[in-house]
């Protein structure tokens, strides 16, 4: 699929067929998560992979409040961002930072970065034929879910993605559909606002 055509057809898929992601899809996009942007080649993110019996602990611990036609979906991948990896790393010698300070830092690129290893997760996912829909965690679970599949505590979940063959007819009545994007001209602005 060429790289526009991934672009405009990638959208939020909420319910899904229960056929599983084939194994080579899934090598794909979490290689292609890889990819992303990483602030001085930190690479502070992981992801958790669940499928099977896994998910109906992810649904009881991590996302009890999730709609339930996304837990349908045959898989779901938890992007995880780590500070303690981009401040230990920026306190190295090529780096030029002398202590672990957080205030270094204009915005929390752990987050951004594991962020935009989210969206290459979305855009691999509609060039294999798939669905997703990414969806926020509740603060309040993260400890539980945390403990539930021994992710350690300084990685932090910035969502989670359920993937699988959509079982959405074609939109028609979705704030995607009803609602227009905003143009060009309001929301770019060069040399000025």
């Amino acid at each position: 699929m060429e790289f526009q055509d991934v672009v405009r057809r990638r959208r939020m898929v909420r319910k899904f067929e229960p056929d599983p992601v084939p194994a080579q899809s899934l090598d794909r996009i979490l290689h292609n998560a890889t990819r992303g942007p990483s602030a001085g080649f930190s690479q502070g993110q992981a992801f958790l992979v669940l499928e099977g019996a896994e998910l109906d602990a992810f649904w009881t611990v991590g996302a009890a409040w999730v709609n339930d036609s996304a837990r349908t979906a045959p898989l779901v991948i938890v992007p995880l961002s780590s500070k303690r990896v981009y401040l230990d790393r920026y306190a190295e010698d090529d780096k030029g930072w002398t202590d672990r300070a957080e205030s270094h830092w204009p915005v929390p690129f752990w987050h951004i970065d594991t962020g935009m290893a989210a969206l290459l997760i979305l855009q691999t996912v509609v060039d294999e034929g798939l669905g997703a829909v990414f969806f926020g965690f509740d603060p309040e679970l993260v400890t539980a879910f945390q403990e539930a599949f021994g992710v350690p505590e300084d990685h932090e979940p910035i969502g989670a993605i359920a993937i699988g063959f959509s079982a959405e007819p074609k939109p028609t009545n979705t704030s995607a559909i009803t609602r227009r994007r905003r143009s060009l001209d309001d929301v770019v602005h060069r040399g000025r606002w």
